[in-house]
């Protein structure tokens, strides 16, 4: 009898489930083409699940600063480390039993509405075995962040945009971010139908482009603004109504 209850409890540890271990986890989220998105464009939206129950084990924002200038647009090889303390960021402590498939959905940026968009990315998580080192879990968030305004004088319309990175980095003429290499264009269209359209130019700085355009003679209309960067690819996109 002694014999079977020590051979059940023995049974019974090895089956039981393994107590959850914390597991700190840093994520940052970088704008393409440049710096981290923090506090200055209102910081990334973070929610962590498990793949597996879709339950969600964290939700958070990135916050801090946009990172070192230097060196993150110097930086070189296929993954270098980029992030300094001050580099905004979500950490979070899991208690997790075991290795868990790990769903990170980001979006952003919270402070620029017109152009907030998500992304995703996966990875296993081991109990105890941070991902801390280097970059932390790194997610690149494309896209420009694109604030329209526009005032109608006659049958034309003053379209002006701030065009900025996600991360809130400035278009300059001379900077890191030159003007020259942004393609800026107003367009109206009437449900699938494009009316009309025109290119805007870089007006001011930083990230200021401004254009007319004639309007529609009837009907309702909207105005998308576009912006790409004709050396990276990197684009955004943005909606205005006219009244």
């Amino acid at each position: 009898m002694l014999k079977s209850t020590v051979a059940c409890i023995a049974w019974l540890l090895m089956v039981a489930p393994a107590a959850a271990e914390p597991t700190q986890i840093v994520v940052r989220v970088i704008s393409q083409d440049g710096k981290f998105v923090g506090d200055h464009t209102g910081g990334a939206s973070i929610t962590l699940r498990e793949v597996k129950s879709g339950r969600v084990l964290a939700r958070g924002v990135t916050r801090g600063g946009t990172g070192d200038t230097e060196r993150i647009m110097e930086a070189s090889r296929r993954s270098p480390s980029i992030a300094l303390a001050d580099a905004a960021s979500y950490k979070v402590t899991l208690d997790l039993g075991e290795p868990t498939l790990v769903d990170l959905e980001v979006e952003g940026p919270i402070g620029r509405p017109r152009s907030r968009i998500s992304v995703r990315s996966q990875r296993w998580i081991v109990p105890g075995v941070p991902v801390t080192a280097g970059n932390g879990w790194l997610v690149e968030l494309p896209g420009l962040a694109i604030t329209p305004t526009i005032s109608t004088q006659g049958r034309s319309v003053l379209i002006t945009a701030k065009v900025e990175l996600m991360c809130g980095c400035p278009i300059t003429p001379d900077g890191p971010w030159p003007s020259a290499d942004y393609a800026v264009t107003a367009s109206i269209w009437s449900g699938r139908h494009e009316l009309a359209s025109a290119p805007l130019a870089f007006t001011a700085a930083p990230g200021t482009f401004s254009g007319r355009i004639a309007l529609p003679r009837a009907g309702k209309a909207k105005i998308y603004v576009n912006a790409v960067n004709g050396r990276t690819g990197n684009s955004g996109l943005a909606t205005v109504r006219l009244p």
